[in-house]
């Protein structure tokens, strides 16, 4: 392909060429290169092409490809970042990364997490040692701060603020433009009426601007100008008075207080995260508790957590009231939990609170609910060498209504050469003792009876891993049975003391009412306030986004004589259209309204239908009709 086949448009340099330099001429002579156009514009002749002129230069400059393609321009350093952060701040990236942070926090609701539950994450490392190794390298058993949730967490928030920024600016501008001039023609808009008025243009203009404006002059309905046409000799126009009015400023309002939410949401809840704790603590009726972490059953908190943090106060549990339901209806239903409690403030104050369900209080800067109650028999064990091995309280979870619980018993402290006991079974507060087996009848304790069955061996506890202490591991531990091979089951009252099987010792319970105790959750985030805000604001920001429509009112109002010339006064005559963005089937119900609230007005007309496009017959000329084009749609000239 030869030069003079390329197509060269007249009076523009191809500067993706690559042109040779040309050599300098004398002043006034022309170079020898060029010739004569037919419009009288100067061309460079085509050069030579061949194997000769595509071998490289002297300067070792070579050409890749034919003489004369085109080559792209390099974006270069700084292109490349506008490109990369043009593709970050766009709404389809911004969605990918939402859809990603979402998938992205599966696995911590699917996989044990190292800070809510470690002796889980030390389990499956144990059941799945290959697999789990990996999955610790990446982060799976701590999703919420690795680097790669971190990593999509950062990019979104980049994104937002990127998407909102120039918006807002735009946004701003916007909103201090005025509304656009009337068009010169309102046949073409999708929503109009035409009506004629006693009262004078002034009249019909002040009263249709004081109707779009609303009745809050420092929240306008329509944002509104009142301006006046200067009459046309030429074209036997009048003076003409407008009116031009905009509203639905708010729409994107609404759309970037949405935004601005969405931000502050992930703000506030990165900061909860940081700086909350959160721990559970089980306290029996006359024991106390101290605000510290090594009180707490279990704790969690951010990291940016500091124990020191913690306000030293201190909280006992006087007592604990349960009501439950005696008719037949409802027997054994719950009525009302009840913790009386005595909090002791650092300054040395005490004042007395009570807990219920749903109703926390306040203490240090956290809120402490009332999560659970039940039943902790006190328990005492002496080994075979009748030494106490075991004293205290032994919280027994429920596990139905009638608060049939389930607790468990380590004891390790065994005298040196003994077995470690393990007990578990089930404390009944209203036992019935049947040839069946022992069931509880009611919530209250009226009958108390602990059954338990006894296993010794090795508990596990000298591994170093930590265990759960209402869960009994008896793998490694033989269940003492009968002379018929059944498992030996303990029945044992208050201020009774029994024989362990296989000579273990023997175990009491102690007399006296049974004592309850309460499970209280502790929460502190200081970001929760925040994060209701936020959520309000983002629900608000959409519904006004949604809600608020986009149009746009002109009207036009001109004196004309009265169709009988000089016998009867003259009138006004009214144009008004409407314009919407999208589709808006009330635009039609605004534009009538206007015509309503003006003064003297008759019965509003639609302007006439625009007359149809005219059909092409074979043979016809193809020239364009002077009609109007569509009627639903402005020219870009009237808009």
């Amino acid at each position: 392909m030869s030069d003079k086949d390329l197509y060269r448009p007249e009076g523009i340099d191809d500067a993706f060429s690559h042109p040779e330099p040309e050599a300098r001429t004398a002043e006034g002579e022309a170079p020898a290169e060029t010739r004569a156009t037919p419009s009288g514009s100067s061309q460079r002749a085509p050069r030579a092409t061949g194997p000769d002129a595509a071998t490289p230069d002297a300067r070792g400059t070579a050409r890749s490809g034919e003489a004369g393609a085109p080559q792209l321009p390099s974006l270069g350093l700084q292109g490349t970042l506008r490109w990369v952060w043009r593709q970050v701040t766009s709404m389809r990236v911004a969605l990918m990364l939402l859809m990603l942070l979402a998938v992205a926090a599966v696995p911590g609701s699917v996989l044990p997490q190292r800070p809510q539950d470690p002796a889980a994450v030390l389990t499956y490392l144990q059941d799945n040692p290959r697999t789990g190794e990996w999955l610790d390298r990446l982060g799976f058993f701590d999703v919420y701060a690795s680097v790669w949730f971190s990593a999509i967490y950062i990019l979104l928030f980049v994104s937002l603020v990127g998407c909102i920024l120039p918006r807002t600016k735009a946004h701003l501008q916007a909103v201090r433009n005025r509304p656009p001039r009337t068009p010169r023609r309102f046949d073409r808009f999708p929503a109009k009426a035409e009506t004629t008025s006693t009262a004078t243009p002034d009249e019909v203009v002040e009263a249709a601007a004081a109707h779009l404006r609303g009745r809050f002059r420092w929240l306008p309905t329509f944002r509104v100008d009142v301006s006046t046409e200067p009459a046309d000799v030429a074209r036997g126009l009048p003076e003409r008075r407008t009116v031009a009015a905009e509203r639905g400023y708010l729409r994107e309002t609404g759309n970037l207080v949405f935004h601005l939410s969405l931000l502050g949401l992930l703000v506030s809840v990165a900061t909860g995260q940081l700086l909350h704790f959160r721990g559970q603590a089980i306290i029996t009726e006359g024991r106390g508790f101290a605000n510290a972490v090594v009180d707490y059953d279990t704790f969690e908190s951010g990291s940016l957590f500091s124990p020191s943090s913690l306000v030293p106060f201190s909280m006992t549990l006087d007592s604990f009231d349960a009501e439950f339901a005696m008719d037949q209806v409802a027997f054994a239903q719950s009525r009302d939990f009840t913790a009386n409690v005595t909090v002791r403030n650092p300054d040395g104050s005490s004042q007395e609170e009570q807990i219920k369900v749903n109703h926390p209080i306040v203490a240090g800067g956290a809120k402490i609910y009332l999560q659970g109650n039940g039943y902790a028999p006190e328990i005492t064990i002496h080994d075979a060498e009748g030494q106490v091995a075991f004293a205290g309280r032994v919280p027994f979870l429920p596990e139905d209504t009638m608060y049939t619980s389930r607790g468990v018993v380590k004891v390790p402290d065994t005298s040196p050469g003994l077995d470690q006991i393990g007990l578990v079974g089930y404390f009944l507060p209203t036992a019935e003792v049947t040839e069946d087996g022992a069931r509880s009848i009611f919530p209250q304790p009226a009958n108390p009876l602990l059954v338990l069955e006894v296993y010794r061996g090795d508990l596990g506890l000298d591994d170093g891993l930590p265990q759960n202490v209402y869960r009994l591991n008896t793998d490694t531990l033989t269940a003492s049975v009968d002379e018929a091979g059944d498992r030996v089951q303990l029945l044992v009252a208050p201020g009774e003391t029994v024989d362990l099987p296989d000579g273990l010792g023997t175990l009491t319970f102690a007399d006296g009412p049974v004592a309850r105790y309460v499970a209280l959750d502790m929460r502190h985030d200081p970001a929760l306030v925040w994060i209701l805000v936020f959520a309000l604001g983002a629900l608000g920001g959409l519904a006004v986004s949604l809600f608020t429509p986009r149009r746009r009112v002109w009207l036009r109002a001109w004196s004309e004589e009265g169709p009988d010339g000089e016998a009867s006064a003259p009138r006004t005559v009214v144009t008004v259209a409407g314009l919407a963005r999208g589709d808006d089937a009330g635009l039609q119900g605004e534009v009538d309204r206007v015509v309503e609230s003006l003064p003297g007005t008759e019965q509003a007309t639609d302007l006439p239908a625009p007359p149809e496009r005219p059909t092409r017959t074979p043979g016809a000329s193809a020239s364009r009709p002077t009609g109007p084009a569509r009627a639903d749609r402005p020219r870009k000239a009237d808009r």
